[in-house]
């Protein structure tokens, strides 16, 4: 770590070395915050440090000691005055074909990961908050937390959870730390480019959508950004839902997503 720099603290930025995360960083990167990209995958989290001028850190954040560790260095360096919880893995397949394994890994990596972030963040940020920032966290959940979907039974209910400790730590952390939530819906990352590059799929997604298409990753990152400034000083506690209306039609989208359980489901099986 180098010395703290003047202004603001870092902002940590997990899952960071692609998609949403990536997105985020450079877009807080180019608003003047110093960002901190943490991965599972060294390399990508450093690509994208070395991009926006921050740095990078391999890390899983299922890894409690790892992350209480990270965190405790970070604020040293720099203190922080926020934190986004994007990193996240899901599958698609019939509830019973899960294994043992992939619904631990599910749970581990959105839902105490984080948890872990959130508790190891919160003394540094309450920290960042006295001193007169505007200290804030944003968790990245997801619309299959809302409303849950075909195929990922257990995405969907990590990602409810995350949208509920979105809601206890606001609950707990006011005044001094706003928390708030992200929810997602069809954002066209590399992750879904399958999906996107779809000419069958892809036009029955964005003709059941209000706003007639996909969403990119940098209207993610933008409102991330929102909730992360002063500007949003009065909002905390909520779950903000950026599908394009999606949700409006939702019934409308069984179809579809019974198509991609049926396009994928397969070849996840097992």
């Amino acid at each position: 770590m180098t010395p703290a720099c003047d202004g603001a603290g870092a902002v940590v930025v997990t899952g960071g070395g692609s998609g949403i995360g990536a997105a985020t960083c450079r877009r807080l990167a180019t608003d003047g915050r110093h960002v901190v990209v943490l991965d599972r995958r060294g390399a990508t989290a450093a690509s994208v440090a070395d991009e926006v001028g921050g740095e990078a850190l391999a890390l899983d954040v299922a890894d409690a000691a790892g992350v209480t560790e990270a965190f405790a260095a970070i604020a040293a360096a720099h203190g922080l005055s926020g934190l986004v919880n994007n990193a996240g893995v899901g599958n698609l397949k019939p509830l019973e074909s899960y294994t043992d394994a992939e619904v631990d890994l599910i749970w581990r990596v959105n839902v105490t990961g984080t948890f872990n972030c959130l508790r190891a963040a919160v003394p540094w940020l309450r920290e960042a908050a006295q001193r007169g920032e505007g200290a804030a966290a944003v968790n990245v959940a997801s619309v299959s937390g809302v409303r849950p979907t075909r195929g990922e039974a257990p995405y969907s209910a990590a990602k409810a959870a995350v949208i509920a400790l979105t809601q206890a730590a606001a609950l707990e952390w006011g005044p001094a730390v706003r928390v708030n939530c992200v929810s997602p819906g069809f954002i066209r990352t590399p992750l879904n480019e399958v999906l996107a590059s779809d000419d069958a799929m892809r036009p029955g997604i964005e003709q059941r959508t209000p706003a007639g298409r996909l969403g990119t990753a940098d209207e993610v990152a933008a409102l991330i950004a929102f909730l992360l400034s002063d500007d949003a000083g009065y909002l905390t506690g909520q779950n903000l839902v950026l599908d394009g209306g999606s949700m409006l039609t939702s019934a409308q989208m069984d179809p579809v997503l019974g198509g991609l359980l049926d396009m994928f489901g397969a070849s996840s099986a097992g």
